[in-house]
């Protein structure tokens, strides 16, 4: 005997099920859910709460490379070698007009004080003061002589940053901003397509104006132009920035979605028990256009974690001391002409993964929110 309480699943229900039977989609799930913990961590202060610590060497090789080499052949190659090389090979020129005067300038240099040279052959004047100053200190036990690390696991930045626990702290920047921003987009998008898509008549081409403006300047000019002219680094900034520019696509979809189900018997029930015009358009449409608020969320997320990458690249993005995957990228165009790739190869990577899994997943998602695919 069929169970009389067996009920058939409902939307959720079987587009978890499609979802489940999706590898593809359940792998990138499983990515977007990694990097959602581990920004979750570091917000908490659990890990790369001490990316700012100078823990190596400035531009400190990565250890999976041949650094024992390259630290070598730079420290021959240094410029106090060069310049002790070029002092030593200085012949004297009988012809040279100012010979004494350049002789007696290096005999006070190998007189009874210690000239300190920095790594580029420059004489430090106040060198000698500050290494008895530091002397002093370590015997006093009021400060550490911190060792840096010659190599580190992805390498350093210029100040000697971790570029491991960097890209967590930048992932956590430009994912925060990527969801937060989808979010308050698709709201407000939402909210205008079910006023203009329910009332229609001239809310509907008041709506219409408005978004034929934003539709009409490309995207990331419209993204540079509003930046500029706010002119106020922060995360709020970028956050505000990509949600009043990005409404528009959630916008289309949900005014169709409102026309369509506005018709419909169930609204007409509604109204005949006297429910409010905001009653009908939130809690009895909405529920079933919901899956398409959905779907706008995670698409707006991908593409908001990529302009704010773009942004914070071209310096509209994040303020000093903030650190994101486009900061990141900014400092590595810098580092490429000295031939240290890490940087750029860690923040490229870490992008290039979410993102992928992020498209993958959204991509199964709408389809198994699909009501064509029941």
């Amino acid at each position: 005997m069929d169970d009389p309480k067996q009920t058939s699943p409902g939307l959720w229900a079987l587009a978890w099920r499609r979802l489940r039977a999706d590898k593809v989609a359940m792998v990138g799930l499983t990515i977007v859910a990694a990097f959602l913990l581990t920004i979750a961590l570091s917000s908490s202060g659990l890990i790369a709460a001490d990316w700012e610590q100078e823990t190596g060497v400035s531009y400190a090789p990565p250890s999976f490379t041949s650094s024992t080499d390259s630290i070598d052949s730079n420290q021959h190659d240094s410029p106090t070698s060069k310049h002790s090389a070029v002092q030593a090979e200085v012949t004297d020129n009988p012809l040279d007009p100012i010979r004494d005067v350049i002789k007696s300038l290096r005999q006070h240099e190998t007189g009874t004080d210690a000239v300190i040279v920095n790594d580029y052959g420059i004489q430090d004047p106040i060198g000698a003061e500050m290494s008895e100053i530091r002397t002093a200190l370590a015997k006093s036990g009021k400060a550490k002589i911190a060792t840096r690390a010659a190599t580190l696991p992805f390498g350093a930045d210029k100040w000697g940053h971790d570029i491991i626990k960097k890209t967590i702290k930048g992932a956590e920047t430009s994912i925060l901003v990527g969801i937060i921003a989808a979010f308050l987009a698709t709201l407000l998008g939402t909210l205008f397509g079910a006023v203009a898509g329910y009332f229609g008549g001239k809310i509907d081409d008041l709506f219409n104006w408005f978004y034929s403006i934003f539709t009409s300047i490309p995207y990331l000019l419209l993204i540079l132009s509003v930046a500029a002219v706010l002119q106020q680094k922060g995360l709020s900034t970028i956050i505000l920035i990509l949600a009043f520019t990005g409404w528009t696509g959630p916008f289309r979809l949900m005014r169709a979605e409102y026309m369509k189900h506005k018709a419909r018997e169930y609204v007409w029930a509604a109204d005949a028990i006297g429910a409010s015009h905001w009653r009908k358009m939130f809690i009895h449409i909405f529920p079933n256009v919901s899956h398409v608020a959905l779907v706008q969320v995670s698409i707006l997320v991908v593409g908001f974690i990529k302009s704010e990458v773009i942004l914070s690249f071209l310096g509209f993005g994040v303020p000093v001391g903030t650190v994101s995957w486009g900061s990141m990228l900014n400092e590595a165009q810098n580092e490429l002409i000295l031939g240290k790739w890490w940087q750029l190869v860690a923040a490229t990577a870490a992008m290039a993964v979410l993102v992928t899994a992020f498209s993958l997943f959204t991509d199964a998602l709408r389809d198994a929110l699909d009501p064509k695919l029941k």
